[in-house]
């Protein structure tokens, strides 16, 4: 996939929970089994509880989705960010490093281990 980045941390609280891709397939997300030890381990979204399977999804998970921009907001933010509006990991990459909320998205380098 070139040299875009395809994967990311997902913190809930400030407490890194787990792991977001974007793969041949889809995407991919996965809570870390450090993450999971913990005694007030939360599900990120009540679409995504507490497993340690791994998500697949053929098409980014409606949770991620919610949090990108929508709409003129969304328009403006493709331009200024010269990001195609239909590529929405890269746009979730771009604008949700400092989300409203307790979910923050942090993108990971290629070269970083799982």
């Amino acid at each position: 996939m070139g040299n875009r980045r395809n994967r990311t941390d997902v913190y809930l609280c400030d407490k890194k929970a787990g792991l977001l891709e974007r793969n041949d397939n889809g995407y991919s997300f996965t809570y870390y089994r450090d993450y999971l030890a913990l005694p007030d381990a939360q599900p990120v979204s009540l679409t995504l509880p507490l497993t340690e399977k791994p998500y697949e999804s053929e098409f980014l998970f409606p949770f991620f989705f919610g949090l990108i921009p929508e709409g003129w907001l969304l328009d403006i933010t493709s331009r200024t960010l010269k990001i195609d509006s239909e590529n929405v990991f890269d746009i979730l990459l771009a604008t949700c490093g400092d989300c409203i909320g307790a979910v923050k998205v942090i993108p990971l380098d290629e070269e970083d281990g799982f």
